[in-house]
């Protein structure tokens, strides 16, 4: 190989053959060997006095046009009013989805970010969610902000077909089931009245928060026989009654600061901690399954079985869809109708009583005949 003028090889301190151009009081360290075509583009650059070639930096939310990214900061933008009906955790939740999403990168290495909404096919869409069969909660959540996306591509007419249309994906579970009177009991016996553990169960089982409300409960708050809770996610404001056992927990818990459930510091415990946290002590009390959410869902579920009507759970629960709270309603009431039907039909469907070798002896126990015996 013939060498370029004014270029020549050396090795530097890891022993790796370098390239480099020096004329005069003109020094460059060029890319590569002689033929690569950054080496060339940088070697002639040199040799006709012209400045090296910049590295290129993108900036951290710059979006290409008509990509994902692009269309997800319209999504987001603040004259978008879905966008801003939404409460604030709400539009943390989405975003938090989002940026996983957008940051997942594809074989070649590049963003999810970056792929143009003209190119998704619906075989895209399916291969992702397959990559992610392991994580189907985590699936599901890239499905639904993937369509806010496309919602958005759809009505700025870069594409005219939604590759999602009717494409559903749902984890067999919600991963938020209402715990057991058995799993209650052990998590009251691990965890007494007075510790952080305790307390954050009491709220959560008694007044039925989420996660994002429970961290503002105030001490302020629960002075009286009922406390003021306006929620994050819906804006909705509700007054609730306290329980006795709420208080018990409230009173035996020591103060510090202005949070029920604030840090050794007096400060307000973040959402992400305080999941951190309830995992934690789930596991010492031998659980699985118990989710600081499932508590949620427990009450209603408790509400449901003792006969409370959809409109009083939607106002303790916070629902603002009739359709959410009926969840809890319907069930409890699918119960009680099918234990009256039985209990109907019980006397018919009882079998007559048989003997071995023999005709029926008598009546079948509890029948009307039987009694009359009797």
């Amino acid at each position: 190989m013939e060498r370029p003028p004014f270029a020549s090889p050396y090795n530097d301190r890891h022993g790796k053959e370098r390239w480099r151009y020096r004329r005069g009081k003109i020094t460059r360290a060029l890319p590569g060997r002689p033929g690569d075509p950054a080496f060339e583009a940088a070697y002639n650059n040199a040799l006709n006095g012209r400045p090296a070639a910049g590295k290129v930096i993108r900036h951290p939310n710059q979006a290409l046009p008509r990509t994902l990214k692009a269309a997800w900061r319209l999504a987001t933008a603040r004259d978008n009013l879905d966008w801003q009906k939404l409460g604030q955790s709400s539009k943390t939740m989405y975003i938090e989805r989002a940026e996983r999403l957008l940051a997942k990168e594809l074989a070649n290495g590049m963003p999810y970010g970056d792929v143009l909404v003209t190119d998704i096919r619906r075989r895209h869409v399916k291969a992702l969610l397959g990559g992610m069969s392991e994580t189907p909660h985590a699936a599901y959540d890239a499905l639904v902000v993937l369509r806010k996306m496309i919602l958005v591509a759809l009505d700025e007419e870069w594409i005219e077909v939604d590759p999602t249309h009717r494409l559903k994906y749902r984890p067999e579970s919600d991963g938020h089931r209402a715990w057991t009177d058995e799993e209650r009991e052990k998590y009251e016996s691990r965890w007494p009245l007075g510790t952080i553990a305790r307390t954050a169960y009491a709220c959560a089982l008694y007044s039925g928060p989420r996660r994002g409300d429970l961290v503002t409960f105030k001490w302020a708050d629960f002075e009286g026989e009922t406390f003021p809770h306006t929620q994050q996610k819906t804006g909705k404001h509700l007054v609730l009654t306290i329980l006795p056992p709420l208080r018990d927990a409230l009173d035996a818990m020591p103060r510090q600061g202005d949070y029920v459930l604030g840090t050794t510091r007096g400060t307000p415990r973040a959402v992400g901690t305080l999941t951190n946290n309830f995992m934690a002590w789930t596991k010492a009390a031998g659980l699985k399954g118990c989710t600081l959410h499932g508590l949620r869902k427990t009450l209603g579920k408790i509400l449901a079985e003792e006969g409370a009507t959809t409109r009083e759970l939607m106002d303790t629960l916070g629902h603002s869809s009739i359709a959410h709270a009926e969840l809890y309603s319907r069930g409890a009431e699918q119960m009680r109708m099918a234990k009256s039907a039985l209990g109907k039909a019980s006397n018919r469907l009882r079998p007559r009583l048989k003997v071995v070798g023999g005709e029926p002896d008598g009546e079948p126990s509890g029948s009307p005949k039987a009694k009359l015996l009797k």
